[in-house]
């Protein structure tokens, strides 16, 4: 029971708080009635002292001293029997009391102690049989999620209604993994958090800045993190989510102007404790799930998958349709090898949160994980930046393979992909079409042949598309200069002109832009090199 909340109990309804102090929200635990000249070591950390004042001493230096022994001891408050032996608090005890933060009430002679001591004691043991009552309501909820809740979305839900503030799971890596809220104690951080999936990353730095990020790393148990105004972060209670030695994630709770109780913060250990064992067993089944599926995935990625009918049945229940086209998506870390056994968790995490993202865009659930990259298959209509804005994070970079049809398609995208992984730059997404040229400047005669295909296979797949390709090549050849082109073509510039815009037709080719004029003279080199591609 706080101090405050016992002042206002019937038995002190007619006390005087002569002075307010700074512990009225202080736990009372107890309340004594102690006669002698020294009380202080016959009372102890939450407790009240009542007195009649009878052994006090007279002199201000020793009621100052007297004041400055009971606030050592941890009382939180000291009743005084007025006017018998003396009439108000003595102005020593008074300033002292002041300075120290001490409450003070004077209470009238004619209310009796024992009252007050039946009163105020009854009540601290009725708060206390409240709590345990309300302690087992919890436990039991709490073990009931261990046992029934499906996600951490419903262990929010059960946290929440229990301790009524809002609250969020979320990873090592600040992603959302369930939240409740009831609507009233939401800050700007928290709607941001539940509407982006994860906490924004210029909370994340400010927060680590003020060192509350590396202080719950280190802690046991729950921990304060204060307000910080200037970016709308109230008042929070944070509670690690350990994994043996393992920081998973954290539970996170918006204090507001409600504080967490005590038993608030129980509930919120038993939580996480809860969900330790909850993350614990989804690694074990994903570690199941992870190597079935991984394993079908090699399987495609090596060109090893048999289209037999009991193939083709587990290929759709892994949630891959052997008729779409697909493109390989590498999760590249940018780690030393071999990977040190940070650097393993840090993959297998990243695997998790993209299996999550995969399941989420309803795509195949399943990745491989070789040396530092994460691999997984996209559907050619899936865009690979909604799965990049997810798992995105310091150290990462995405490659992409073309989509190619069918269970056939899936090696070539592979090898596609892993030839822009040398390419591979943190922070951003690498493309195979966007990568051609450099690959091709380096001498790589697939990504030749790819880049004059990308180029030209348009033309070539039409009917009298060798005169096309071969009056496009013969205007980059010149220039682009169409009337010496047309003369080496002993053709007239008018039926070059129409040569030309038939060609721009057919592969959307504009032959102003720049870019477009570097390709096609790089075509026209790597065409005359003595081991240029032909088709």
């Amino acid at each position: 029971m706080r101090l405050c909340e016992a002042l206002k109990l019937k038995c002190l309804g007619q006390a005087s708080l002569v002075v307010a102090g700074n512990r009225l929200d202080g736990d009372v635990r107890w309340i004594h009635v102690v006669e002698i000249p020294d009380p202080a070591p016959w009372l102890g950390t939450g407790q009240v002292l009542l007195t009649t004042g009878y052994a006090w001493p007279r002199e201000a230096d020793q009621q100052r001293s007297l004041v400055r022994s009971l606030v050592d001891r941890g009382v939180v408050a000291v009743g005084l029997a007025v006017p018998k032996y003396f009439e108000h608090f003595p102005p020593a005890v008074i300033r002292e009391a002041e300075r120290a933060g001490l409450p003070l009430l004077e209470i009238p002679w004619e209310i009796p102690f024992a009252k007050i001591t039946e009163e105020l004691n009854g009540a601290i043991v009725a708060e206390q049989f409240k709590v345990i009552e309300q302690g087992d309501v919890i436990h039991r909820e709490l073990t009931r999620a261990a046992l029934e809740a499906e996600s951490l979305q419903d262990l929010a839900r059960t946290l929440g209604n229990l301790i009524q503030h809002a609250v969020t799971f979320e990873d090592s890596d600040s992603n959302l993994l369930g939240f409740w809220n009831s609507g009233e104690d939401l800050d700007p951080v928290r709607r941001a958090t539940i509407d982006q999936g994860k906490t924004p990353p210029e909370v994340l730095t400010q927060l680590r800045e003020l060192g509350h990020l590396s202080a719950l790393r280190n802690s046991a148990g729950p921990m304060r993190v204060p307000a910080v105004p200037s970016m709308g972060f109230s008042s929070r209670v944070a509670c690690p989510i350990w994994l043996k030695s393992e920081f998973v994630g954290a539970v996170w709770m918006v204090e507001g102007e409600r504080q967490l109780s005590e038993l608030d913060l129980r509930a919120a250990e038993h939580a996480a404790l809860v969900a330790a064992l909850h993350i614990a067993n989804q690694r074990h089944l994903a570690a199941l799930e992870g190597r079935l599926g991984a394993t079908f995935l090699d399987a495609l990625l090596d060109g090893r998958f048999e289209p037999t009918a009991p193939n083709l049945e587990r290929a759709r229940l892994l949630g891959f349709d052997p008729e779409e086209s697909h493109r390989v998506a590498l999760i590249v870390l940018d780690e030393p090898l071999p990977l040190s056994r940070e650097g393993v968790i840090r993959r297998d995490r990243l695997a998790d949160r993209l299996r999550h993202r995969l399941s989420q865009l309803k795509a195949m659930a399943v990745t491989s994980s070789q040396l530092s990259q994460v691999i997984c298959l996209l559907p050619e209509a899936a865009e690979p930046v909604k799965v990049w804005d997810y798992v995105s994070g310091p150290g990462l970079a995405m490659v992409l393979g073309r989509a190619h049809p069918g269970a056939g398609g899936v090696p070539r995208s592979y090898r596609e992909a892993q030839s822009v992984v040398p390419y591979a730059v943190p922070g951003e997404i690498r493309r195979y079409d966007d990568m051609l040229i450099p690959r091709v400047l380096d001498g790589d005669r697939e990504a030749r042949q790819d880049f004059l295909d990308q180029l030209l296979d348009r033309i070539r797949s039409t009917r009298g598309g060798a005169v096309l390709e071969h009056s496009l090549l013969c205007y980059a050849r010149y220039g682009f200069l169409r009337n010496r082109a047309a003369a080496a073509l002993h053709v007239h510039p008018n039926t070059l002109r129409y040569r030309l815009e038939r060609a721009s037709a057919l592969t959307g080719l504009d032959l102003r832009d720049p870019e477009v004029r570097f390709r096609l003279q790089l075509a026209v080199q790597l065409l005359a090199a003595p081991n240029g591609v032909r088709p």
